[in-house]
C-alpha cells in the first residue's frame, strides 16, 4: 500500500464512523416518530422536570435563552418556560416529535438537528441553524437535556456536555435528566422498539460534569416507573448545573 493509499484509508475510517452514528441516532429519532404519542402517556409525570424549569424560571430574567436539547413533543418543558417568558428554541432529530412540539409550544422555536453537531459547523452546513454552530459560542443563558443524553454513547455524551458549555454564557445554567445506571450504549426494550441507552451512578455523572466545565449545585433523585411498564422502576436523576470559567 502506498503512503497516499494508507492515509485515505485512515481518513476513511473516522469518516465511516461518523456515517454509521449518523445512520444509527437516525434510526433511533424513526423509534421516536413511531411511539408519537404513546411516550406522553407512558411518561405523564414529570414532577422532577418541572422543578428544574421552576429554578430555571427563578434565575433567569424575562426573554432570557435557553436551548431544550432532545425537545421532544415540547412537554413539559419548552412548554412550561416559554409560558415563563424565556425564548425557547428546541432541538430534536425526530420529526415526527418536532410536528408535536411546534402544535404545541407555537411561542418556542423548533429545529430538527443531530445533538452531536451543536457547536460545530454542522449545526449551519447540515440543518441550517448557524447560532447553534460556532458563531454562537457564548449566546445561551440556559439549556436543558432530559434524558436526552442518555441515548448517546458515553463518550458522545461527554462530547456533548463540552459544546453545550461552549454555548453557554459565563455562568450560564445548565438541567440534566438521567436515569442512574452504569451502562454504555446498553440496548433496551421501549415500547415494542429497542433502543441503545447510556448512564451512570450519580458519584460518576457529577465527576464527568465537573470536568466538562459545570458547577454540579443541586441532584434530586427520583424513583419512577413508566406507566403500563412491566419495567422495575429507575432511579431519576436531576442534576442543577452552572458553567464555570
Amino acid at each position: 500500500m502506498t503512503d497516499e493509499q494508507t492515509a485515505a484509508a485512515d481518513d476513511a475510517g473516522p469518516a465511516s464512523a461518523a456515517g454509521a452514528r449518523r445512520e444509527e441516532r437516525a434510526r433511533r429519532a424513526a423509534v421516536f416518530d413511531a411511539v408519537g404519542a404513546r411516550y406522553q402517556e407512558v411518561f405523564p409525570a414529570r414532577a422532577g422536570q418541572l422543578a428544574c424549569g421552576d429554578w430555571l424560571l427563578a434565575e433567569l430574567p424575562p426573554g432570557a435563552r435557553v436551548l431544550d436539547v432532545g425537545c421532544g413533543a415540547g412537554e413539559p418543558t419548552a412548554r412550561q418556560l416559554a409560558d415563563g417568558g424565556l425564548r425557547v428554541t428546541g432541538v430534536d432529530l425526530s420529526e415526527g416529535m418536532l410536528a408535536r412540539a411546534r402544535a404545541a409550544v407555537p411561542a418556542a422555536e423548533f429545529h430538527r438537528m443531530d445533538v452531536l453537531d451543536l457547536g460545530l459547523d454542522g449545526a449551519a452546513s447540515r440543518w441550517g441553524v448557524k447560532e447553534l454552530g460556532p458563531d454562537g459560542n457564548g449566546s445561551l443563558d440556559a439549556a436543558t437535556a432530559f434524558f436526552s443524553l442518555l441515548m448517546l454513547p458515553r463518550a458522545e455524551i461527554a462530547e456533548t456536555l463540552g459544546r453545550l458549555r461552549a454555548l453557554l454564557r459565563p455562568g450560564g445554567l445548565l438541567a440534566l435528566g438521567m436515569v442512574e445506571a452504569d451502562l454504555d450504549d446498553a440496548p433496551l426494550p421501549f415500547l415494542e422498539q429497542e433502543i441503545r441507552v447510556s448512564g451512570y451512578l450519580r458519584e460518576e455523572l457529577a465527576g464527568l460534569l465537573e470536568r466538562s466545565g459545570f458547577a454540579v449545585r443541586a441532584v434530586d433523585s427520583r424513583s419512577y416507573a413508566p406507566a403500563g411498564s412491566a419495567q422495575p422502576p429507575e432511579t431519576q436523576l436531576y442534576l442543577r448545573c452552572r458553567r464555570t470559567g
